[in-house]
């Protein structure tokens, strides 16, 4: 589990010029760069770290929003960050993987405007509380809030970091033509296998103990 910042997979793409200019120039141009690091800040938009290639330049605290992984396309038609990215960092302890299941899936992401767009997924960078001498001020481990965030290459040339509950995956073996909506509700439980009222072992000191009832 990292503290604040995370490698990313070297990412190839582009980010858009504006962003390197803090919006006082560079619209509609764009620098080829590929991602560094990830880094997260609890209440803020993830930030990624890239490698602009052709300056020998790490440019860091960008949104998702910044990059497209293509430069034939629309400005206008640019999502805006809180569709794309629809919560801020949960705390500044992340993880970063691939989930193999799901590596190169086609998949449908739901926005805030009820549409799905197309795209496939890439990779997963979840959080959690992991220092116990710290006082947790997040919602990380909270079952109902707690959400990871999916990196999704969109068809529209943008990037999306989405929750499990907005998206749908696609698998060519696995999934059927007509895929059923879901209309699970949200898990609020936490589960535990401990139970000491019931069980105990802690009187044994045989190799092969058994578990007795209290």
């Amino acid at each position: 589990m990292s503290y604040l910042i995370a490698n990313l997979p070297p990412i190839q793409c582009f980010v858009r010029k504006e962003f390197l200019y803090d919006f006082q120039s560079g619209h509609g141009e764009y620098e080829p760069c590929y991602w560094v690091s990830v880094k997260s800040i609890k209440g803020k938009a993830l930030y990624i770290e890239s490698l602009l290639t052709k300056y020998g330049a790490l440019y860091d605290k960008l949104p998702i929003s910044a990059y497209v992984w293509k430069t034939d396309l629309n400005i206008g038609e640019l999502l805006p960050l809180d569709y794309i990215e629809i919560w801020d960092a949960f705390s500044y302890h992340i993880s970063v993987l691939t989930k193999t299941t799901l590596s190169n899936l086609k998949c449908k992401v739901l926005m805030k405007d009820k549409k799905l767009y197309d795209g496939s997924y890439i990779f997963t960078i979840d959080s959690c509380h992991s220092e116990p001498n710290e006082l947790n001020v997040s919602l990380s481990e909270t079952p109902n809030e707690h959400k990871s965030f999916n990196i999704i290459k969109l068809d529209n040339g943008q990037f999306a970091a989405q929750p499990n509950n907005r998206v749908l995956f696609y698998d060519q073996s696995l999934t059927p033509n007509g895929v059923t909506i879901p209309d699970f509700k949200v898990s609020t439980n936490n589960f535990y296998c401990e139970d000491g009222l019931k069980w105990t072992s802690g009187d044994k000191d045989d190799f092969f103990y058994k578990i007795e009832k209290k």
